[in-house]
């Protein structure tokens, strides 16, 4: 055990992002405040009274110009240079979601694997759905965040990362609407770097996502994350991205299309390729573990993604060739 790894002795800072959280916010502030030397809140243009609320809980609040196209990665940049401003000597900075709560254990747990692995740079580990029962798609979003123990490619938004290694690389890219962590990770890793995932709770998260609208929102800019990830890293040896998009391309795109057009040549019995749907949800419910209606719904929701998702993908296509700026997908 490496003796005195609370937050405070090797200059702790966490960094908060988020856009009317509500009581959401005030639940992850008061679970890191009370753990950090430094907590720095990035508001994205809020009509709640978020910043008010941030500053009265002890946070530095950064008020993001909104004039700017406004993303995720952007607000942890903005966040991060607040605190080396306010904290230049910070070794390991914390980012989470403001609709997260982080576990008391978490950042000590964390901060003691940093410590005695030097070449890792970023550290996850169980992000939990607080109401998992409210939907089917809190549900999803719990399944989700259960990612395997040990080494790994990539994080998500909540993670203590090491300070040095992302001043390295230069932070987040500030114009990717979706999928800026795993981007990152592949800039970290191409400079030597590790990301880990430990066997430890991190935050509780609030998806608040009850409605079918939600969940095709939120999986059209997983698509878009796809599009843009492989059109960034697609090439060898790292491939990022490609075998998911080219999944989003095949199930979403081609093959529904193709059924219909054969149908038009050949008749309406060439719908009956259709059929490869179901028997597809069939097999992943089959390679699945666990109760078997928790099996169907995961598979039939993975089927079911290849819809929104191709469509987020033909988003970033039209943007790229327009030369629009991409704007945030947002489900909440």
């Amino acid at each position: 055990m490496i003796p005195d790894t609370g937050p405070h002795s090797f200059g702790h800072a966490v960094v908060v992002i988020g856009r009317n959280e509500g009581e959401r916010l005030r639940r992850c502030l008061s679970s890191v405040v009370p753990q950090a030397a430094l907590v720095v809140y990035v508001d994205s243009g809020s009509t709640d009274g978020s910043p008010s609320l941030a500053r009265s809980l002890g946070a530095e609040v950064v008020d993001l110009d909104m004039n700017v196209a406004f993303t995720a990665a952007r607000a942890r940049n903005e966040g991060f240079r607040r605190v080396q401003r306010l904290l230049p000597d910070v070794q390991f900075v914390q980012f989470v979601d403001g609709d997260c709560e982080v576990a008391a254990s978490w950042m000590g747990a964390a901060t003691e694997f940093l410590l005695a692995n030097p070449n890792v740079a970023a550290v996850c580990g169980r992000r939990r759905e607080r109401f998992p029962e409210r939907s089917v798609y809190n549900r999803l979003c719990d399944s989700e965040w259960n990612t395997p123990i040990g080494e790994t490619k990539s994080c998500g938004g909540d993670v203590l990362m090491r300070a040095a290694a992302l001043n390295q690389v230069g932070g987040y890219r500030d114009q990717m609407i979706a999928g800026e962590e795993p981007e990152l990770c592949v800039r970290l890793r191409g400079r030597g770097w590790r990301i880990w995932r430990l066997d430890a709770e991190m935050t509780l998260h609030d998806a608040a996502m009850t409605r079918w609208s939600q969940w095709w929102r939120r999986t059209t800019r997983t698509g878009y994350a796809f599009a843009e990830g492989a059109a960034l890293h697609g090439a060898p040896p790292e491939r990022h991205k490609v075998r998911a998009s080219r999944s989003a391309w095949f199930w979403g795109v081609g093959l529904p299309a193709g059924i219909v057009l054969l149908s038009l040549i050949v008749g309406p019995m060439a719908l009956l390729g259709l059929l490869v749907y179901p028997a597809q949800v069939l097999r992943l419910c089959a390679k699945g573990s666990g109760p078997v209606g928790d099996r169907m719904t995961h598979a039939l929701f993975l089927v079911m993604a290849k819809f929104p998702e191709a469509v987020g993908q033909i988003k970033f296509v039209l943007n790229r060739r327009s030369g629009a700026v991409a704007r945030i997908i947002e489900y909440k």
